[in-house]
């Protein structure tokens, strides 16, 4: 039976590969990765536990269902006017992504602080110099060994 023809492996591949596993491409998907993890998080947070403590504080409010019909039957609820087909501007909705969004920067803001703090020690601690190579500690020694004489 006949070897199959050997296949040359594109120049491109290989770049592609030395791109993907370079560390800045692996850590950013790392980030990117725990971001969403984050976000879902977040959207917890806020949906489950903010809203409905706000909701409280203004009489019963719930956010989710604070809405405008532009075009419609109107409808006690969001999903309601979406069910019957109404056109609406979803002030509530929009209130929670801004609360979201005010949630993420605030741990990023804190995160990077953090991490300025501690690149900032890493600068006020200066590191010991290296010991000097073998070559110079001989030399040294030679040197004292010649002045004693």
């Amino acid at each position: 039976m006949a070897s199959p023809l050997p296949m040359k492996t594109p120049g491109w591949v290989q770049e592609f590969q030395a791109f993907v596993m370079r560390g800045n491409v692996v850590d950013l998907a790392v980030g990117i990765i725990i971001g969403a993890a984050f976000t879902a998080i977040v959207g917890s947070l806020v949906k489950d536990l903010f809203n409905p403590l706000i909701g409280l504080l203004l009489g019963g409010i719930d956010f989710s269902n604070i809405f405008i019909t532009l075009k419609g039957p109107s409808a006690p609820t969001l999903d309601a006017a979406r069910a019957a087909g109404a056109v609406t501007l979803n002030v509530g909705l929009f209130l929670n992504a801004v609360i979201q969004f005010l949630i993420v920067a605030f741990a990023v803001f804190w995160v990077v602080k953090a991490l300025n703090a501690l690149q900032r020690r890493k600068a006020e601690a200066p590191a010991a110099p290296p010991p000097p190579p073998r070559t110079e500690v001989l030399l040294a020694e030679i040197r004292d060994l010649l002045a004693q004489k």
